[in-house]
């Protein structure tokens, strides 16, 4: 079964719970089996890293860890607001995400 939800690459999404609430920031990555998604400078984890062919030097690494969907919301760029995402159709009949407040297209 194939999760859908209503967040995409580069999108720009809020924490709305957990130890980074209010932090906002963009979507690098999506991980739908999983329902987590990698948001660039939020979820920081150490990692302890070992040298191998790839990185010479060991030691602690800092980098993002994916947090799950439930806990973030997508912001409207004209709101500048945390938002629910609904569907319009357009004219030609193709399908979109729009903001559930203002109306405004996420989808350019």
């Amino acid at each position: 079964m194939r999760n859908r939800f209503s967040l995409k690459k580069n999108d720009l999404v809020m924490v709305i719970s957990g130890k980074e609430r209010g932090k906002s920031g963009r979507i690098l990555r999506v991980f739908p089996r999983r329902n987590r998604v990698l948001i660039e400078k939020i979820n920081f984890i150490k990692r302890h890293t070992r040298p191998s062919g790839q990185t010479r030097q060991g030691g602690i690494v800092e980098k993002e860890a994916p947090i799950h969907v439930s806990n973030v919301m997508v912001v409207c760029e004209k709101c500048n607001l945390p938002i629910r995402v609904g569907k319009k159709i357009l004219d030609d009949g193709k399908r979109v995400r729009a903001c559930k407040k203002c109306g405004e297209l996420l989808d350019k």
